[in-house]
């Protein structure tokens, strides 16, 4: 099912909506046909108050809500390039990051088709979204960011919704998992291992689950499937990470500094820049810790990969050095760096046309896979 992927490709989105490669001619959005990636190419702390972290999970719930009305899901997005695309971007972040002070923030309401429950799986809270137009069994299993220290948000659950949307998947769990400072390695991945076990016991099958995570959650994901082998356990289909945090440590001469002035969601003067500096999820593990830092284990026998990226994100090196890692191991791995993006765009600026063709592509991926 997976051998007609290749062990490494690497495609760049325009703002133009199509993918273009190393040679500068355009691939359709939808095209299931990808550049092989040259051989040669190289591909938390706790937030510093309470205040900040505080003020992350407000601005994330300030977001555009879906209000039980119908889902947007807008074929075409917001396109801009060069100058006017970064200024953009920092007047959004400036809006979300700095919200007014009497802003109150609308609950959450699942939008028109959808449920919204909470529920208890292997003892682990789990918000389950279903909609009632089921057109194949797949389930998406989300793990979401927020550097270990942030819980679930409501732009969250509706990027879960439309990638769910676009995959054709009736079902998402949300693993509300444990968080740092309190609790530290492996609090977290024993949380969504116990989630993961659970969708299995109620019968789920595990070539119908698709395992997303965006940062944060994209090491976790990366965790449990290491997890989910070492145990012997059958892995999920594929695994879609948007902006993972492939390794806890803060390198010099990387994106880590190259792009901490051009990262506007989690560079230099945002809210999250010293909880990734300083992970305090690691606990007393040396941040290299394969078991930390997954751009350093061996992901032979993983499902197929796909590690979307901005091209000003602040993990590009370890996005890229992920990817590289995946193909040398044997797994087929698909990296998309979209330029110009920053960290976690599709959650944080889902209006963007970078963000509608992320989507897409996760579900054109899940389908080559899964068919």
């Amino acid at each position: 099912m997976t051998s007609k992927l290749p062990k490494i490709i690497r495609c760049a989105w325009g703002s133009d909506g199509v993918h273009r490669g190393d040679e500068g001619k355009p691939r359709p959005c939808t095209r299931t046909r990808y550049r092989q990636k040259s051989a040669d190419a190289r591909l938390c702390g706790a937030i510093k108050t309470c205040l900040a972290t505080g003020l992350i999970a407000a601005s994330l719930a300030s977001l555009p809500q879906a209000g039980a009305s119908p889902l947007a899901m807008p074929e075409r997005g917001v396109i801009l390039t060069g100058a006017e695309k970064q200024t953009y971007i920092a007047n959004k972040m400036q809006v979300l990051f700095r919200p007014q002070p009497n802003a109150a923030a609308q609950p959450f309401a699942a939008p028109d088709g959808w449920t919204w429950t909470h529920e208890s799986i292997g003892g682990i809270r789990v918000e389950h979204m279903h909609s009632a137009n089921k057109e194949t069994n797949r389930v998406i299993l989300q793990l979401h960011g927020g550097g270990y220290v942030l819980g679930m948000s409501d732009a969250h659950r509706l990027l879960a919704i439309r990638q769910a949307v676009r995959t054709r998947a009736a079902d998402v769990y949300a693993v509300d998992y444990r968080l740092a400072p309190t609790h530290v390695y492996p609090a977290a991945l024993e949380d969504a291992a116990a989630v993961y076990q659970g969708l299995l016991t109620r019968g789920i099958k595990p070539w119908n689950i698709i395992l997303v995570g965006d940062s944060a959650g994209g090491n976790l994901a990366l965790a449990l499937a290491l997890h989910l082998r070492e145990q012997k356990i059958p892995l999920p289909s594929v695994i879609a990470l948007a902006s993972p945090w492939a390794t806890l440590e803060h390198a010099e001469n990387t994106s880590r500094t190259a792009k901490a002035a051009e990262d506007m969601v989690l560079g230099i003067g945002t809210p999250l820049y010293d909880a990734v500096k300083t992970p305090a999820y690691a606990g007393t593990l040396d941040r290299k810790d394969p078991r930390l830092s997954p751009v350093y284990a061996d992901l032979t026998g993983l499902p197929p990969l796909l590690i979307q990226t901005g091209g000003n994100e602040l993990f590009l090196t370890e996005n890229q050095k992920l990817a590289e890692k995946a193909a040398a191991d044997g797994v087929p791995v698909m990296l998309s760096i979209y330029p110009g993006m920053p960290h976690d765009f599709a959650l944080l600026l889902p209006e963007m046309e970078e963000s509608i063709q992320s989507i897409r592509e996760i579900a054109d991926f899940v389908n080559r896979c899964m068919n």
